[in-house]
């Protein structure tokens, strides 16, 4: 179970930090991640972090701006996100894989989304508004 929280309204150029709590997930998970959608357009990767070497991955539309790191003794991924623009509003989701071997930077790869059935975990989403 991936519960979220965090998500808010912010002005344009504020910060928000979203958080994702992880319950029941085998130790030997590969990944962690973050996805969003806003209304009338595809979900898209942000942003994947490997639960075991902390290695990261990010979309070309957030790089530079969010940050995401894991906390592995209280099983949360949290995502920083820094100078927000209109663009990042939208529901936001966490994601996990419980496969050892899942390759985290396909969370990111835009060009060939991830559907539903590829990851086992999702969070219930987090609004996150931006004006």
């Amino acid at each position: 179970q991936l519960v979220e929280s965090g998500g808010g309204s912010v002005q344009a150029g504020g910060s928000l930090r979203l958080s994702c709590a992880a319950s029941g997930l085998p130790d030997s998970s590969n990944c962690m991640g973050r996805f969003r959608q806003a209304p009338g357009k595809e979900r898209e990767g942000v942003a994947t972090i490997s639960l075991g070497g902390g290695v990261t991955y990010y979309s070309d539309s957030v790089k530079g701006r969010f940050s995401i790191s894991r906390d592995n003794a209280k099983n949360t991924v949290h995502l920083q996100m820094n100078n927000l623009t209109l663009e990042d509003a939208g529901m936001y989701y966490c994601a996990a894989d419980r496969d050892p071997a899942f390759p985290c930077r396909t969370f990111v790869d835009n060009t060939d989304p991830l559907s539903d059935l590829d990851l086992t975990d999702w969070g219930q989403g987090t609004q996150v508004t931006v004006s």
